[in-house]
Order: structure tokens, then C-alpha cells, then sequence
């Protein structure tokens, strides 16, 4: 009964957003967020804590409540924005949507037909536009894993409002067996989220100059795979409007083909995490505690890539 009322509940605020034109949704999101910073005390404080010790030298305290009220307007922006983008085609999204050099990805794809990509994406901007690289990466089948709600009737609406990107989505503790089918069969670009805490299975590496546990599943699955790794950001450039650019192949081997490890991989994601965060920090998701205490920062030695599976069901979610 509850589960119902929620879903219908839920259904009611999504098509209310689809309605409105994309830039009012944003500035409604915006007002919504300005509202979650005065009420959500605790993720405020997370936030603000987070952003002084990665930035002890640029931000004063003023300066750091300035961007952190930023940020939760970014958020109510980036959620409400992505509910109807997701209710958006191609044609309509080219106005609000750009795409940075994409020609090594596709040049890949043509010269290894039936290969797969893996991307280490994160919580920046509307990370949901992540699902869009179908639309303009010629054939490679977008795909992305996903922890489902508690809610079946949420999680569905969830999956529904998904469904038009195009993107396969993957449920982390069910089907598993289904991902490692489509890595198989190859065709498939895989974006994973690394930019969070990774549970304590996770790799103890720096990020930002303090140990964190970061997941392995991108290094461990473009290893497995023989698959290139690319990092991808998506940057708010103005109200309604992102930017999703491509870092060059982050290199999963040494100069003699010699496999390198899990730990050197994901260290050179975590440096372009933060090349990204430097750029714009009001883009990323402050309000998640990234450097959790854990068993991750006792481990004397990181995981390598014989751990098979290791790091593919710690994947990060929201707070």
C-alpha cells in the first residue's frame, strides 16, 4: 500500500517536471536546492568540511560556504534536470548538450569491431547524460550498472525514466553473470562510477592527498577485457547546459605489454577526478563522505587484477 501511494506519488512529480521547459526546471531545481542547503544540516557540514581540507589554500570559510551553497543549487539543478532530460530525444538535447573529442573512442570502435570501452564516469554535473553516448558514439551499445531501490515501485519508475537513453542498465547484485555476457560478446560502452567510496573492499589510494577507498572495477574489467579506459566529466556550463569530455586512454599496460596494476590504473582515474573537480569544484558531489574510516586503510598491499571480481559490487551510491 505504502510502496503504491509513493509510486503514484513519485509519477505525479515526474510528469509535472516533464511538462516544463527544460530551463525552468533548472531554476526551479536551483530554488529547491537553496532550500535542501538552509534544512540538510548534515550534508551541509559534510560538504563543507570535504571542500576545506581538499582546498586548504584556495578557499577561505566564507569562500567555501559560497561554493558549497553553490553546490546544492547544482544539485537540485543536475536532479530535477535530469528527470527531464531523460524524457528528451537527440534533436532537442543539441541544445543543451555538447560533446568533446570523442575520435580516439571512435576510432577504437572501427578498428576493433566487437571490442568494448570502459569509462570511469562520476557524480559530476547531470551525470545521468552519461547514458546519451550512444547518440553519438556510432556503434557501441551504452551500458552502466545500477544498485536497485528498496522501493520496487521507485526502482520501476527509476528504470522507466531511463529506458529512452538508450543506455543497458545492470543491477550490481543480480546481474552480474548478464555484464560479463555483454563484455564477452563486446560492443559495449561501460561507464562505471569511481568517484566514491568503495566499502572496505575497495583500493586504499590518495585522493586529493588523503587515503580513500576507491573502487577497482574499471582497471580490473578493462585488464579482464582488453578493454581502453577513458575517463569522462560532465561540466555544467551554464544553466540547462553541460559539456561531457573524453580524457585520453588511460594506459592499462607498461611499454612492454606487462599488465599494470589495479592500484597504478585507478590512481591516474583519481588524478583526472580531481584535474576535473579543480576545474569547476561547485561540479562534483561534495556531500558524500569520500574518505570513510575502513578496514581499506590498514591493507599493507593493494588488490591486483588476479583478484577476480574484486571491487565490481562495492561501487559507489548516494549518502
Amino acid at each position: 500500500m505504502i510502496d503504491t501511494l509513493v509510486y503514484s506519488l513519485a509519477r505525479v512529480l515526474v510528469f509535472m517536471i516533464q511538462a516544463f521547459p527544460l530551463t525552468w526546471v533548472a531554476r526551479m531545481g536551483r530554488v529547491g536546492g537553496s532550500i535542501a542547503y538552509l534544512l540538510d544540516a548534515r550534508h551541509r557540514r559534510m560538504a563543507l568540511k570535504n571542500l576545506l581540507q581538499c582546498f586548504p589554500d584556495r578557499f577561505d570559510r566564507a569562500q567555501a560556504i559560497a561554493c558549497v551553497r553553490e553546490h546544492f543549487r547544482r544539485l537540485g539543478e543536475s536532479y530535477s534536470c535530469a528527470i527531464k532530460t531523460a524524457s528528451m530525444d537527440q534533436q532537442a538535447l543539441a541544445a543543451h548538450l555538447t560533446w568533446g573529442d570523442d575520435s580516439r573512442i571512435c576510432q577504437w570502435m572501427t578498428e576493433h569491431p566487437g571490442s568494448s570501452l570502459i569509462g570511469a564516469i562520476g557524480h559530476f554535473g547531470n551525470f545521468e547524460l552519461y547514458a546519451r553516448f550512444g547518440q553519438v558514439i556510432p556503434n557501441v551499445q551504452p551500458a552502466t550498472t545500477y544498485r536497485g531501490l528498496k522501493q520496487p515501485g521507485l526502482n520501476r519508475l527509476l528504470q522507466s525514466i531511463r529506458a529512452r537513453s538508450g543506455c543497458r542498465f545492470f543491477e550490481r547484485r543480480s546481474d552480474a553473470g548478464a555484464l560479463r555476457e555483454a563484455l564477452t560478446r563486446g560492443g559495449l560502452l561501460l561507464g562505471l562510477l569511481a568517484d566514491q567510496h568503495a566499502g572496505d573492499r575497495g583500493l586504499p589510494l590518495p585522493f586529493f592527498g588523503r587515503i580513500c577507498s576507491t573502487s577497482a572495477a574499471p582497471a580490473l574489467l578493462a585488464l579482464r577485457y582488453n578493454a581502453p579506459l577513458s575517463v569522462a566529466i560532465c561540466y555544467r556550463v551554464g544553466l540547462a547546459r553541460w559539456h561531457i569530455e573524453f580524457s585520453p586512454f588511460i594506459p592499462t599496460h607498461e611499454p612492454d605489454g606487462t599488465p599494470r596494476s589495479p592500484s597504478a590504473i585507478m590512481s591516474d582515474v583519481n588524478r583526472r577526478y580531481e584535474d576535473a573537480i579543480r576545474r569547476d569544484p561547485a561540479n562534483w558531489f561534495w556531500v558524500h563522505n569520500r574518505w570513510k574510516p575502513g578496514k581499506h586503510r590498514k591493507a599493507s598491499q593493494p588488490q591486483d587484477a588476479s583478484q577476480d571480481g574484486a571491487g565490481l559490487t562495492e561501487e559507489p551510491h548516494h549518502p
